[in-house]
Formats: C-alpha cells, structure tokens, sequence
C-alpha cells in the first residue's frame, strides 16, 4: 500500500499540471474516463492524467469489423476514430467526468488542418485540462498521407491547433516515420508544449485458412510490450531534442510493469503512458505505482523527477 508520504514521492509536474502520479491513460484504452470505473478497486485517482478518445468534428462510426487482434506479446487494433464528435463529448461528457480526480486530456484528430483546428477550438472552450494531437491521421486533401510521417505537415497541424488555444499542446509522434527526431524540431518551433512518444506501429495479421487480413482495416495499429523497446529507443531520440527547450514527454509503449514505466523515465519521459495492459490487468496502474516507489526508496531518491533522463550511455 502506498501511504502519503510515498504518494508525495509520486508527483510530477507536466506542463505546469500536477499529476499525482507519473502514469497516464492513454486514448483509445480508457472510452472517455468512464470505461474502466465499473471494475471494481480501479479509480482514476490511480493516473496522473487520463487521456479521452480520440475526437473527430463529426461523429464517426470507425471502421468494419474486425477491429482487434492480439497478436504475440501485443495487439493490432485498427478502432477508426470511431466518436459522437467533439460537440457532443463537451456537451454530454465532459460534464460527467469528476475533473477533481485527475486530469483529463482531450485527443484531437481530424482529416484535414481545417478540422484539427476547429475541433481544438471547440475543446478550448471547455474545462478539459490540455489536448493531445494525434497527428496520425490520414490528410485526405494530400491522398492519404498520414499528418505524422511529413515534419512540415505535422508543423502545419500543430500550428493550426495553436492558434486557436492557449491550454497545453502535446503532440503524439508516429514511429512510422523517416526522421522522428528532426518531425519534434519543427513540432517544437510550431508551438507544442510536449510529446507523446510514441503511436503504434503499423502491422498486419493474417487468417491462413482464409488467406486474407483478420482486421477489416487489412491493416491497424500494433501496440503492447512487443513495441516496447522501439518505443524506449524513439523516447530517448526525441529527449535529446526536448531537454533544452524544457519539452516534457509522456513515454509511452509497451508498459505492463513498474520496471518498464522505470525505462521511460530513465530514457528520458517526464510521464509514462498505459494503455494495452489494462486490457488484461485493469488495477496495473496500482502495482506499477508501488513498484515506483520501491524504487524510489531503493534508490534514495525522492521524487520521480530525479529520474528523468538520467540515461549514461555505453561508451
């Protein structure tokens, strides 16, 4: 059990927010706030923050059937942003949410700039505490091409998005991409605040018997501890362009214990995210906040941000 004193231990500051805990519950994992609070001993309380679903302009109903797979040691989801728009989560939402127990983060996407920032407009009027972008999305005006994979249109993006707010920016980087460090420079000169490092992969599974894709998609997203180590790797590149301008990162990828969410914090995140594992252990958040601290206290250190970016390399 954590007592307060150790709960102290947990704090983090991310983008003047306090977080009670380093941890966040990642989008897509969590519905909007609500969808793990029916299991009985999981609270909110347990996470720094939590991240909503993502959010389109329009309500959409996502993509055909099937939508998961799990896979080794991961899952291949492929959801298709499916939401009952951003009106409608500020509207009937947000109002149910209890803003006392953490922070909640609304996630903004969009198929073009024009939708990015009106959705940010509407969340701005709002009591949510900041917004993620995922800039992820397929840009449907430029055939297709994800936001995230061209530098200058995620720039483009957050730009947009930032004229329109002044609550905190924390832009989801792709892994998908040729130069990810190089896409955080011209994030960070666009005017977000942080990162998420990182989206899932891209992957494929196969039904043998049928010889065609097992998601409807033929394609989604592969997260879970296989991409960990990818995902421990992009956060400590992206540190490197983040540590002189004060640009936090919510590491993130792959979390299933205290000693993974300890790699992010060493690699260089100042907050560690949660998502897959809580599809098969909903109260993880409480053990890998234990194992923090034991840590902690093991170490003779007194809060987590101690720990952040404390990498030495070999050599």
């Amino acid at each position: 059990m954590v007592h307060k004193l150790q709960k102290d231990m947990l704090v983090s500051e991310f983008c003047g927010m306090r977080f009670d805990t380093p941890l966040v519950l990642l989008s897509g994992c969590v519905g909007f706030g609500e969808e793990y609070t029916r299991v009985k001993g999981f609270t909110n309380r347990d996470a720094g923050a939590v991240c909503l679903k993502g959010t389109t302009l329009e309500p959409r109903l996502g993509n055909p059937p099937h939508r998961v797979c799990e896979t080794p040691q991961g899952m291949i989801n492929a959801i298709g942003l499916q939401n009952p728009g951003a009106r409608h989560v500020v509207d009937e939402i947000l109002p149910t949410l209890d803003f006392d127990e953490t922070r909640f983060i609304a996630n903004i996407s969009g198929s073009s700039i024009e939708e990015y920032a009106e959705v940010a407009r509407i969340f701005d009027d709002s009591p949510i505490d900041a917004m993620e972008i995922n800039i992820s999305c397929p840009n449907v005006k430029e055939g297709g091409v994800a936001f995230g994979n061209d530098p200058d249109m995620s720039a483009r993006v957050v730009e947009a998005v930032r004229a329109q707010t002044e609550k905190p920016l924390i832009t989801k980087l792709s892994p998908n991409q040729t130069d990810i460090q190089e896409n955080a420079r011209r994030c960070i000169e666009a005017g977000t605040d942080a990162f998420a490092v990182i989206n899932t992969l891209m992957g494929m599974a196969i039904d043998i018997e049928a010889r065609a894709p097992i998601i409807g998609n033929n394609q989604g997203g592969l997260s879970g501890p296989a991409i960990k180590p990818v995902a421990v790797l992009k956060t400590h590149q992206v540190y490197q362009v983040c540590r002189d301008h004060g640009i936090p990162i919510i590491g993130q990828g792959g979390v299933t214990t205290a000693d993974d969410a300890i790699e992010f914090l060493i690699a260089g995140a100042s907050a560690v995210g949660v998502g897959t594992a809580l599809f098969y252990d909903p109260l993880v958040c409480k053990k890998i906040n234990d194992g923090i601290v034991a840590y902690l206290e093991r170490h003779e250190l007194t809060e987590v941000a101690q720990l952040v970016g404390t990498l030495v390399l070999n050599g």
